[in-house]
C-alpha cells in the first residue's frame, strides 16, 4: 500500500493512530480545507433545472403499465 498524501499540500501522511488530523498531514492543511469548503470553493454540481430528485421520466413509472388499446 503506498503512503497517503495531502490533499492540501501533497506531504505524506502519517497513519491515522499518530495523526490527529487525517486524512491530512497537520491540524493547519485540516483548517484550510474547512476554509475552503465555509468559503464555498468547493461545489457540487447543480441538478438541471428540469430534472427533480422525486420524479421519473415519463411513461417509466414502474406502478403503471402501458395499456395497448
Amino acid at each position: 500500500m503506498s503512503p497517503l498524501s495531502c490533499p492540501i499540500c501533497k506531504k505524506p501522511v502519517p497513519p491515522r493512530p499518530e495523526n490527529t488530523a487525517f486524512p491530512f498531514c497537520s491540524r493547519r492543511c485540516r483548517a484550510v480545507d474547512l476554509g475552503k469548503w465555509l468559503g464555498e470553493e468547493y461545489r457540487m454540481p447543480d441538478r438541471q433545472s428540469d430534472e427533480s430528485e422525486d420524479e421519473l421520466p415519463p411513461g417509466s413509472h414502474p406502478d403503471r403499465q402501458r395499456e395497448d388499446a
